[in-house]
């Protein structure tokens, strides 16, 4: 932690979500619509709802869910989306059933500090160049 005391190990992990469609080493063909997918999991319940966002996170749509949501399961998701052929940054951000929000990368910085990858949880950001490549971002 940045005040130099260790986090205790834990087994359960908080909310969690990863956009799968598209991600990293993907490519879209070209301009049109897409389904966006992912994934969602928490080890404190259940999934209640997962947003997305296209512009970085300035704004967020509410993804449809997959049912069954079970408690301790992955729940699927999605959201259809329209690439133009501009860049993008697209993420996902999961909310448990405890109300628990999955956190910005820089959020989790600020409370564990640099030397925590144990249970990382963070947001995951996926770049779309305008030609449809997809690449890594450390957000």
């Amino acid at each position: 932690m940045p005040d130099g005391k260790a986090r205790i190990f834990t087994y359960a992990m908080e909310a969690k979500s990863v956009s799968t469609f598209p991600s990293g080493g993907q490519s879209l063909p070209g301009r049109g619509r897409y389904k966006l997918t992912g994934l969602a999991w928490s080890g404190r319940g259940r999934i209640e709802r997962v947003e997305v966002t296209t512009d970085g996170g300035k704004t967020w749509a509410k993804a449809v869910l997959q049912e069954p949501r079970l408690p301790l399961a992955l729940t699927r998701f999605r959201l259809a989306w329209r690439f133009e052929g501009q860049e993008a940054l697209i993420a996902s951000r999961a909310i448990d059933e405890t109300g628990y929000i999955q956190p910005t990368r820089a959020a989790l910085i600020e409370a564990r500090g640099m030397n925590s990858i144990y249970h990382y949880n963070g947001i995951k950001v996926w770049h779309v160049g305008a030609d449809g490549a997809v690449t890594n971002v450390e957000a």
